[in-house]
Parts: C-alpha cells; sequence; structure tokens
C-alpha cells in the first residue's frame, strides 16, 4: 500500500515516516510548502524545515516530494483568518489548515498521484472513519481535527496516536533521526515567532480608539486596534493602576474595546453558547449530553448538545472562561470526538 506522509521537518512528522516504512507501507515524504513568506523581524523557516524532511527521507531511503500549496494556503487559511479578526472575532488557523489543506487538498493531490493512503504525525486515532482522542491526553490534537470528514479519516493514517510524545522523542533518538532532538514550533504555522499582532499589521489597517470601563463607561485609556484584542486578554491594555483589567467585548463599528476589573464578570464566564457553521465528521448530528472542549488543552467538560437549524446550543455544566467568538467548541463522546461548530 503507497502512503503519502505529510513531513513538515519536525520529529513528529519524521518518527511517522520512519514507523511506516517499518511497518512495511510504500511510503512517499511530501513536504507542503504553504507559506514561505518573511515578515518584518522574523526569516521564514520553510527552507530549512524543507532540508530537514529531504534529510529524513534520505536516512528512510523513501521517496519525497514538494506539493506547492502556497496560493491555496494564502486564499484558503491567511486570508480566512485576516477576515475573522477584522469581523471582531478570534480564529483558529489551524483548524482550516486542517480542513482545507491537509486533509482536502493534500489528500485530494495524493491520491491523484498514485497514493492509497496519507499520513501525518497528529497525535490522534482512527476507528472506522471515526475521530478518536490519542493515547497521549496532553498532546492530544482532535480538537485541531473535528472539521475533516469521514471519508478523508478513512483514507489517513496517524501512527503516533497510540504513544506519548515522551515516546516519541525516545523513538525517534533509537532510530538517529536527523529531526530527534528538533526543537517543537509553537503557535500558528506561517505566523511563527512573531506576534499575532505583528502579522496583522502587515495586513490591515487600524486606527486607535478608546478603552471603555464597562462599570462607568468612561474612557480610561486607549487602544491601537480593536482587532488585537479577545475576549478575557489582561496583558497590553496599558490601562494603569489599580487592579488588573480584562477584556470583555469590543465593538468593531465603534472602534471600542470594554474591560472590567471584575474578574467573575458573567461576560467572561459563560456556560450556554451558540455554535455557527457546526460540523459533524460523521454527518449524523448530535444531541445530549457529552463532553465539549473550548481549546485546545483545555480541560473536558461536561455539557449538553442541543442543534436546533444550522445551530448549535451548548449547556455547560459548570462556567467556562473567556469562551471567546470564532474560537471552536468541539463535542467529545466516549474519548470519539464527534464534530464541533465555532462559537458565535
Amino acid at each position: 500500500m503507497r502512503v503519502y506522509v505529510g513531513m513538515s521537518g519536525g520529529v513528529d512528522s519524521s518518527l511517522a515516516a520512519a514507523l511506516l516504512v517499518e511497518q512495511g507501507y510504500d511510503v512517499t515524504g511530501v513536504y507542503m510548502k504553504n507559506w514561505s513568506q518573511d515578515l518584518p523581524g522574523m526569516r521564514c523557516p520553510w527552507a530549512e524545515d524543507l532540508a530537514d524532511a529531504k534529510r529524513v527521507a534520505v536516512q528512510l531511503g523513501i521517496d519525497f516530494k514538494v506539493y506547492d500549496f502556497e496560493a491555496d494556503y494564502k486564499q484558503r487559511v491567511v486570508d480566512y483568518m485576516i477576515d475573522e479578526y477584522q469581523a471582531g472575532r478570534t480564529p483558529n488557523p489551524d483548524i482550516m489548515c486542517n480542513q482545507e489543506i491537509k486533509f482536502a487538498l493534500f489528500l485530494s493531490t495524493a491520491l491523484a498521484d498514485g497514493a492509497d493512503m496519507i499520513a501525518t504525525g497528529h497525535y490522534a486515532r482512527t476507528a472506522d472513519g471515526r475521530l478518536m482522542m490519542a493515547v497521549d491526553a496532553n498532546k492530544d490534537q482532535t480538537y485541531f481535527l473535528y472539521r475533516v470528514s469521514s471519508a478523508a479519516l478513512q483514507k489517513t493514517l496517524f501512527p503516533l496516536g497510540e504513544y506519548t510524545k515522551t515516546q516519541v522523542r525516545s523513538m525517534a533518538v533509537e532510530r538517529g533521526l536527523y529531526t530527534a532532538a528538533k526543537k517543537e514550533s509553537m503557535g500558528v504555522c506561517f505566523v511563527g515567532s512573531v506576534g499575532m499582532r505583528e502579522f496583522l499589521g502587515q495586513y490591515v489597517v487600524t486606527k486607535p480608539g478608546d478603552i471603555i470601563d464597562r462599570a462607568t463607561g468612561a474612557a480610561i485609556g486607549r487602544h491601537d486596534g480593536a482587532i488585537f484584542y479577545t475576549l478575557g486578554q489582561r496583558h497590553g491594555l496599558d490601562v494603569g493602576g489599580g487592579l488588573p483589567y480584562y477584556v470583555v467585548g469590543k465593538d468593531m463599528k465603534k472602534n471600542i474595546v470594554c474591560v472590567t476589573t471584575k474578574l467573575t464578570d458573567s461576560a467572561i464566564w459563560l456556560t450556554q453558547l451558540s455554535l455557527s457553521q457546526p460540523h459533524w465528521i460523521n454527518e449524523q448530528q448530535f444531541n445530549g449530553e457529552c463532553l465539549v472542549r473550548l481549546r485546545h488543552r483545555a480541560p473536558l467538560v461536561q455539557a449538553t448538545v442541543t442543534a436546533v437549524d444550522d445551530m448549535l446550543h451548548i449547556t455547560l455544566a459548570e462556567p467556562q472562561r473567556a469562551a471567546t467568538p470564532g474560537q471552536s467548541a468541539v463535542v467529545y463522546l466516549d474519548g470519539c470526538c464527534l464534530g464541533g461548530g465555532i462559537i458565535t
């Protein structure tokens, strides 16, 4: 069976490729060139990552290809992210990347190129087209995969789903993989070490506005663009004196950011959520009691889901902090990721 494995130049995808070779698959490594643009103060590391992926492919004795998805990635992921921020929301581009690029464009391109299956270094498992949580609960990445289709999962292998990150590092060292000691990349893939504020500043025009104390309605400071602030944020407000302030909302049309010193403010702690753009992996709409995750590595929370028309309504058993519009709430039942939607 021919498997095309997405190789990013990191240790996870490198070991995924090595394990597939050991399991007897006909493996081809593929580097997806999604982003190559340098930003002020940050040189995009794509060339180094490509070189590292190539070195591992040579070590493993497998074929290696480069798929140039940069134009599609800019349109489907980066532009989506910028549009969402401009609308006052806080999107998750990694989720969109999985939906649009890795498990759609990469999958279709690989299959047309002669692959029978694709594989990635994600920490997740599949079973009969269902998405199951990884053994390593701390590294589990099913939150980022909830918008993938069952059809795509039936053509996908996740070789690392049964292992912990510690085991993966150890196994990579044992095999002498070139990337065994490489540091893990953090943050949004195309933003890299640059902050989101600096990244967005290259693409959007912002203007200063007032920071408003919601309790008094008084302007207590100035912001440099409402687009840069997100629900529950404390740092970066530059409002001096007294108790710390937290963002509780913003009005993009009026260009104001609302804050409070009340950490228990009901705008920050929510038990009722509405989700747009619901997606069910196995196309079977779910209603009832379940577990919900509101961000990667956030705890699973007891909840009840009710589907009404094209919306999901979620009642959380306990109030959760900063359920941010634009982020995703993901639904789980018995270790299976069922799907979810985008917080409105």
